[in-house]
């Protein structure tokens, strides 16, 4: 069996859960996959090194099980969950379907063990790799451990930075995604998984308060400053068919019963989702709809 594996945190479960959907419903054959949700809150690891000290992009900063992206070692758990055999997809739990996944299943990875998008600059120089979505071929990453390579920051061993833009894989490991693999805050006719990546615009968290670390900007580094808190508060996104799309699949989840109303409370009461949530569900559109709407613009 193919899997996709979506990690996350508490924070973000509703996200992954609406993710989950979003595979089934658009794929033409959803029993050719399983979808499996990974949590941080699990895996006795990460509380273990609770406040600990670990190396990201060259400083010591502690690590916070609390942090809104906590999960994102979880990126390297698939290949020994699969018993380093078959395919896997792994994504972030803010990442949904607007494509057939299977068509990325299916894709000619021409020997790479992993494809991903690059990250390129205005000269198309390729600057990281974006490991939010990535297609594994899990016989090619017996070296990946996910247990031992995060010990290994807290060691010195591994940066932080290296592991998760993949800069010690061999050469020729990596395969190159097109963007709407991975469409950062992008839904047009081409998107084939649409990545709320810009957290501060996150649709289903409009108004509440920051609760992520940002890297530290070049002045806070030479201070020895490692990460830092955002302050304010999330705000709306930008292309308003992104938070429309996003209720839209909440309310195929509710009628579904993935999630009911005692949920969605409980993750409103802490901060989890926008306040508001319930009454944009109620009268979201039809997911369709807002695809139709993308379609007819393009």
């Amino acid at each position: 069996m193919q899997t996709v594996f979506i990690h996350t945190n508490a924070k973000q479960m509703l996200g992954a859960i609406v993710a989950r959907h979003s595979l089934r419903r658009q794929s033409a054959d959803p029993s050719a996959f399983d979808v499996r949700i990974i949590a941080a809150e699990d895996d006795p690891m990460f509380r273990e090194y609770e406040g600990k000290r670990f190396l990201r992009f060259g400083m010591w900063r502690a690590w916070r099980n609390d942090d809104l992206q906590s999960f994102t070692p979880l990126r390297f758990a698939p290949p020994k969950l699969m018993g380093y055999a078959g395919r896997a997809i792994v994504t972030d739990p803010d990442v949904f379907a607007i494509g057939d996944i299977g068509e990325l299943f299916a894709r000619d990875m021409q020997g790479c063990a992993i494809c991903a998008r690059p990250h390129v600059d205005q000269q198309g120089e390729v600057r990281r790799i974006a490991t939010s979505v990535m297609l594994l071929d899990c016989a090619k990453l017996r070296h990946w451990d996910m247990h031992a390579q995060f010990e290994a920051m807290f060691a010195g061993e591994l940066d932080y930075g290296d592991w998760i833009e993949l800069k010690r894989e061999a050469d020729g490991a990596i395969g190159e995604l097109e963007p709407w693999w991975n469409d950062f805050d992008h839904l047009a006719s081409e998107t084939r998984l649409l990545h709320n990546t810009k957290r501060r615009t996150q649709p289903w968290k409009t108004g509440l308060p920051i609760d992520f670390t940002n890297r530290s900007p070049w002045y806070m580094r030479i201070l020895g400053i490692s990460g830092y808190h955002k302050k304010g508060a999330y705000r709306p996104h930008p292309d308003p068919r992104q938070e429309q799309l996003f209720f839209a699949f909440l309310k195929e989840c509710m009628d579904a019963g993935e999630v009911d109303r005692d949920m969605i409370a409980a993750e409103i009461a802490q901060d989890h989702i926008r306040h508001d949530a319930l009454e944009l569900t109620a009268r979201a559109p039809q997911v369709d709809a807002v695809l139709g709407e993308v379609r007819a613009a393009a």
